[in-house]
């Protein structure tokens, strides 16, 4: 399988090309050529995307309806079959739910957008770059600082890091990664890539300053992770907005550099609401996490540092002015 390895023009132009690459990167879905009455494997994807989008949205509505009503309420379903099996399953698989299905989500919108190449490489860089990172960081307390997973986000690898982690990092890292590369070139800044690396890692470690503080409050009714030192950070060590950070730019600058090429920044191509509501889901969710705890001041930081500048990339395209031809005179 040949993929074309160049960039591409920055906006509009090329399309037929990027068109024509995208199909070569998902050629793998079919072993024969796309004839009529058969489904194009990109549609497919496509198709499949919302799908697990809603799928992912639902999850994270699931989460926060147990974390902040079941759990604190038992009540309202303990006297219920039908509740007690609900709070069961909740229990067990929704820490990880969400997860699966935004990893879900954003593979096969990537498949749609940039083509299974690109997707895939994406993957395989982030995951076990992202695992490697949390592996260490439970282990040593570097590059994060000293912490521990509970049991509520699934099977930990290695009894430290559950199976979730590197695949929440795949997805939202993967999100804000097209989102920066689509603000890159909306601003037509160069090196593309090197903005969307920056952008990206920040949007990624904004998402954290309001979902960490959260997840790991000794009042919400499941915490998720555990500090055994303290910072200045509503009792986290700002060490761990390094880590972020760190953590992110070198898994987004392998997979790019793996990449040897960047895929297209028209925003009509890219879908780009998609990873944008991807990214802004999460924000809402850790957002809901802190009001419930009353942190407030993270949901601020999230919102005016993360979501508004990535909003950003859903403004209107400008359209060239035209000037008006000169009058014809006798």
């Amino acid at each position: 399988m040949t993929s074309k390895m160049q960039a591409y023009p920055d906006h509009g132009q090329g399309q037929h090309e990027y068109g024509q690459e995208v199909m070569q990167e998902t050629a793998t879905f079919t072993t024969s050529p796309v004839t009529a009455g058969r489904v194009d494997p990109t549609e497919r994807a496509r198709t499949l995307s919302t799908w697990f989008l809603i799928g992912h949205l639902a999850a994270l509505v699931f989460g926060l309806a147990g974390l902040l009503i079941a759990i604190p309420n038992p009540d309202l379903w303990r006297d219920s079959e039908l509740g007690v099996s609900t709070y069961d399953f909740g229990m067990t698989y929704a820490g990880s739910l969400h997860i699966v299905f935004g990893a879900a989500a954003m593979f096969a919108y990537g498949m749609h957008a940039i083509g299974l190449r690109k997707t895939a490489i994406f993957f395989a860089c982030s995951v076990p770059l992202s695992l490697a990172s949390e592996l260490i960081g439970t282990s040593t307390g570097e590059p994060f600082g000293n912490y521990a997973y509970s049991t509520f986000l699934g099977y930990k690898i290695l009894g430290h890091v559950p199976f979730s982690i590197p695949l929440s990092w795949f997805y939202v890292g993967f999100a804000t990664y097209l989102v920066g590369h689509a603000l890159a070139g909306m601003w037509n800044v160069r090196p593309v890539w090197t903005y969307a690396v920056l952008i990206g890692a920040w949007l990624l470690t904004v998402w954290d300053l309001v979902l960490d503080p959260a997840m790991a409050h000794e009042s919400l009714a499941v915490r998720f992770w555990s500090w055994s030192e303290t910072g200045p950070y509503f009792g986290m060590p700002l060490q761990n907005f390094f880590g972020w950070t760190l953590t992110a730019v070198i898994f987004m600058t392998v997979a790019r550099m793996v990449w040897m090429g960047d895929p297209t920044t028209d925003r009509r191509v890219l879908r780009i609401w998609f990873p944008f509501a991807v990214f802004a889901a999460n924000i809402a969710f850790a957002s809901a996490l802190s009001a419930s705890v009353d942190l407030w001041i993270p949901i601020v930081l999230a919102v005016v540092f993360g979501l508004l500048p990535a909003a950003l990339v859903l403004s209107p395209e400008r359209k060239p002015v035209r000037q008006a031809s000169a009058p014809v005179s006798d």
